[in-house]
């Protein structure tokens, strides 16, 4: 197996100990919600900057910041003394066109080269990559891709594409998570990492959080896409397309 391709059992597989001021963006949608509380967890101190702060529970070692992400001026409040960000930015899939990876992602950018923020963890997706085909999916990769993600999907992976490349353009320490399909479980479980794709249909998004608060202390995939699968639990598909597609935002 090659170092940038590992089945993961912990948590948090970090390859050392180090506490760090973590921002997390999009913190009370589904995936916000498990990075908030994994990083915590983590020992990690953590500002949660959310357009709800009702939301959020109040406790030890964290911080909630009330800002948009499409406000530059209360992205650069948030940002501001801190170590690392952690990004899970999504809205619900529309054929309208979509900004927020983009706008918002460009916004955290800016942030962090003012304040001198190095380290950037931030949400794609597995269907950017074009040799994205899980194996033995044959009714998802001929009728669920084409329908979902290429068609009800396609202006959010448009501006996924933009955020993408903001990012790579940027001299910071990025690394770009592409899960598969995202659903709900309560606890991380065993997932696999690779590196710019996986062979896998499914992420729980308590494992695509383990694996970005992973990376606040592992630098394998720095200014690297580290695609993320869940290999141990699979959701129904019928249940997934209403949860996901009609009901839910990432």
């Amino acid at each position: 197996m090659s170092l940038l391709g590992a089945t993961v059992n912990a948590i948090n597989p970090a390859t050392r100990s180090e506490q760090m001021r973590t921002v997390v963006f999009g913190a009370t949608g589904p995936t916000g919600r498990q990075i908030t509380e994994q990083a915590l967890a983590a020992g990690h101190e953590v500002v949660a900057v959310t357009r709800r702060p009702h939301n959020v529970q109040p406790r030890s070692g964290l911080t909630v910041v009330s800002a948009d992400v499409a406000d530059p001026d209360a992205v650069q409040r948030a940002v501001a003394g801190s170590d690392a960000i952690l990004s899970s930015l999504g809205v619900p899939l529309t054929p309208k066109p979509i900004t927020v990876y983009s706008q918002g992602n460009a916004n955290i950018l800016a942030a962090m080269h003012r304040h001198g923020v190095k380290r950037l963890v931030t949400v794609s997706s597995s269907v950017l990559d074009p040799t994205w085909r899980p194996t033995g999916e044959f009714f998802f990769n001929n009728v669920m891709d084409p329908l979902f993600n290429r068609k009800m999907g396609r202006t959010a992976h448009e501006d996924m594409r933009r955020m993408e490349s903001l990012v790579r353009d940027s001299e910071l320490d990025w690394t770009i998570v592409r899960p598969s399909g995202l659903f709900d479980h309560p606890a991380p479980t065993r997932y696999h990492v690779e590196e710019n794709v996986a062979d896998g249909l499914f992420t729980a998004r308590a494992d695509l959080a383990a694996s970005m608060v992973a990376q606040l202390t592992d630098d394998r995939f720095v200014r690297r896409a580290m695609a993320v699968i869940t290999t141990d639990v699979r959701p129904s598909i019928a249940g997934l397309i209403w949860r996901e597609a009609v009901m839910k935002k990432k």
